[in-house]
């Protein structure tokens, strides 16, 4: 699938040396930004806005320009954001009682969903673009991806697969809150309805969609990227998966943002190997996949009569039950 830099001396063992970095740095930062409020706030706040000043005004003919390298870091920061301001803004009475909490605000909890949905769509639509603008050709160096892009049936098949992706978001009311205890005092945003088979069916979806559009971006965004926010939810961060996948998006179209060489020129960058085949199959597994979690909602919308857009339909799945009992 990918190719390294050999020209510029990247072995294999550099090239997954380099990956490690990333995906550890990714990982960490995450946590960082998670635990404590004071470190979300600087993160998804004070940085982006520090960092914008210097894109805009001293970084304007090196760093990316184009509409959805742009419209990537600010959506990522703002659902970091939003994110941030329910897992924290609440009221205390005088005696230090919680009388009221953004968490509980059923309008509140349409935005964790919207963001994510609205994300998704951004990627479909580029895939579609692709798709159509470079069928069966090579577009060689164009703005936002240094060596070019291949278009095809594939592009199309996984545009699919990400409009799939976004109609089985379910569940979304029953987001709560993480309860506190003496070792995890993060107050993570929990999606109890969120599980494996959907997380996983996204980074499917996305990895061959950064493969599609932006391949010498998709070693590093597409698969660390993927991989790090993952983990953490299958473990240390369990049932935060969105939250995870916010912030080290995030933090990464930041540094994206900051240090493009890094993506497209030097040591670093990684190419893919434009294999039709390859991203036929990709593709074909991104859609088959989330073919397979659409039929799976609409078998549960049927057997428990619960509507996936107002209510939750995984109530019965033990994941689910594990996740619950995290909450407040």
């Amino acid at each position: 699938m990918w190719t390294f830099n050999s020209a510029a001396g990247t072995t294999t063992a550099l090239g997954l040396g380099i990956w490690l970095i990333v995906f550890a740095a990714l990982f960490i930062f995450n946590e960082f930004a998670r635990r404590w409020k004071w470190a979300g706030f600087f993160s998804f706040m004070i940085l982006p806005t520090f960092l914008s000043i210097l894109w805009f005004f001293f970084m304007k003919e090196q760093t990316y320009t184009d509409w959805f390298h742009l419209v990537k870091v600010y959506s990522a920061t703002a659902g970091c954001i939003i994110f941030w301001s329910i897992r924290h803004i609440q009221k205390k009475d005088i005696k230090g009682n919680i009388n009221w909490r953004l968490a509980d605000v059923k309008l509140a909890l349409v935005f964790p969903a919207l963001i994510l949905a609205v994300n998704i769509i951004e990627a479909v639509t580029r895939d579609f673009q692709v798709g159509k603008i470079y069928w069966n050709h090579f577009s060689g160096p164009i703005e936002g991806e240094v060596t070019g892009v291949f278009g095809g049936p594939w592009n199309y098949m996984n545009a699919m697969a990400g409009i799939l992706n976004t109609v089985t978001i379910t569940g979304w009311f029953g987001i709560v809150i993480r309860k506190e205890t003496d070792s995890d005092k993060s107050r993570d945003m929990l999606w109890p309805d969120m599980l494996w088979f959907w997380i996983i069916a996204y980074d499917l979806w996305n990895l061959s969609y950064t493969y599609n559009c932006i391949p010498t971006h998709s070693w590093y965004a597409g698969l660390a990227l993927l991989i790090a926010p993952t983990l953490c939810a299958f473990t240390i961060g369990k049932g935060a998966w969105l939250q995870h996948r916010a912030q080290t998006l995030a933090i990464w179209c930041m540094f994206a943002q900051t240090f493009p060489a890094f993506l497209d020129s030097g040591a670093y960058v990684v190419r893919s190997t434009y294999q039709p085949w390859i991203y036929s199959s990709v593709s074909a597994i991104a859609l088959g996949t989330n073919v397979a979690v659409f039929c799976y909602m609409v078998y549960k919308w049927v057997k428990t009569k619960r509507n996936p857009y107002s209510a939750e339909i995984f109530t019965d799945l033990s994941e689910y039950k594990t996740i619950k009992s995290l909450a407040e």
